[in-house]
């Protein structure tokens, strides 16, 4: 067993060396898709707020940083089939179809996630922090390069990870952790954590904290309908 896990972790690694490899060619691209809210902020405000290296080394770490998380993604599917190859002669038959339901539920609602902050979310939050006065007439606003990719990738992690809920909610339910009742009785707790989680995720302003609250709470109702779903018997 022990051989085998040795195994299938070189094959990981190998499978992400090679994807970091192909992912070296597109990195400059896939940096500018990272920077894309700053981008769209900074085109609806008119530019002026360019970014700027503080460091001679700062565009080619952020280079490296691109190419890192690029081959992240791309090697995902190798890296993840190479971890259910292990765990999955483990499995009874039932949590076997149950991961092959929650796997890809998982991976459609981090995209989701990431997408909505990069093409929705991000732009606004940009442009709040352009647009903020501090009623310092001597105050530039030209932030790092290095910070600013980190800030989003930051950001686009929480999103993705925040977006998980869903599946978090159905797994607890069908572990028997908590009922079907109970979640629904909970619902006006959700309602009310999910605006907390907007305005501590988002910058204050009332139009992002609303569009990452309703979505985190249409997810959970989301949930509540797949795990009704889930336990209806079929008809035959």
């Amino acid at each position: 067993h022990l051989d085998e896990l040795r195994a299938r972790l070189i094959l990981a690694l190998l499978g992400f060396a090679l994807a970091f490899g192909v992912a070296l060619a597109g990195a400059k691209g896939f940096a500018r898709i990272i920077l894309a809210p700053y981008r769209a902020a900074l085109a609806a405000a008119g530019g002026g707020a360019k970014l700027q290296a503080l460091q001679p080394a700062e565009p080619f770490l952020v280079y490296l940083k691109s190419a890192l998380v690029l081959a992240a993604l791309l090697g995902a599917p190798w890296i993840l089939y190479q971890i259910w190859a292990f765990v999955a002669s483990g499995l009874r038959r039932s949590e076997r179809r149950f991961v092959h339901v929650a796997v890809p539920a998982c991976a459609a609602l981090f995209v989701a996630g990431v997408l909505f902050f990069l093409l929705a979310i991000g732009p606004w939050m940009f442009g709040f922090f352009m647009r903020f006065d501090l009623g310092l007439d001597f105050l530039a606003y030209q932030p790092g390069l290095g910070q600013t990719v980190d800030f989003i990738l930051a950001l686009a992690l929480v999103f993705g990870v925040a977006f998980q809920a869903p599946v978090a909610v159905f797994c607890a339910e069908r572990m028997g952790l908590v009922s079907l009742p109970a979640l629904r009785r909970a619902r006006k707790y959700v309602f009310l954590a999910c605006f907390v989680v907007g305005a501590v995720a988002t910058p204050p302003d009332v139009v992002s904290q609303i569009a990452l609250a309703l979505p985190l709470y249409v997810l959970y109702e989301a949930a509540l309908l797949a795990c009704r779903l889930w336990r209806t018997p079929r008809k035959t």
